[in-house]
């Protein structure tokens, strides 16, 4: 049950609500939860969200097209966004501007096993770094 609340509460921290997934995933390796166990929990949820966030972004694109690509500013945006999202990707696991980047991922249509590979392989490294802490 432990295992199941550390997942829903990794996979609202990679939303946009105001959730610490990283407070939750040292609360349960104090209270003596497995660190593998706690890894798959945290690692799942928040993969799982950013897999969501990038799919809501896509579809923010899909109804936004017109409008995005009817300005030069917006055409400009797209191509920067496009160009530079891979590099902006490894700041994805940062707290404030990592879930809101990974939104941006789909809406700039960034290849989804790239950024799924590096979002998702990021987020699995800082739990791991924060297990080899505590």
């Amino acid at each position: 049950m432990a295992e199941f609340a550390l997942f829903i509460t990794a996979f609202l921290a990679a939303t946009i609500l105001p959730f610490s997934s990283e407070a939750a995933f040292v609360l349960a390796l104090k209270e003596g939860m497995p660190a593998v166990n706690a890894m798959l929990s945290a690692s799942s949820g928040n993969i799982l969200a950013i897999m969501l966030n990038y799919a809501l972004g896509y579809f923010l694109y899909e109804k936004t097209k017109k409008s995005l690509h009817k300005t030069q500013f917006g055409r400009t945006a797209y191509k920067k966004g496009h160009k530079y999202g891979y590099f902006a990707l490894l700041f994805s696991w940062l707290p404030l501007i990592g879930d809101p980047l990974t939104l941006v991922s789909g809406l700039v249509r960034l290849n989804f096993f790239v950024f799924l590979l590096t979002a998702g392989s990021l987020r699995v490294v800082r739990y791991y770094f924060l297990t080899t802490i505590f």
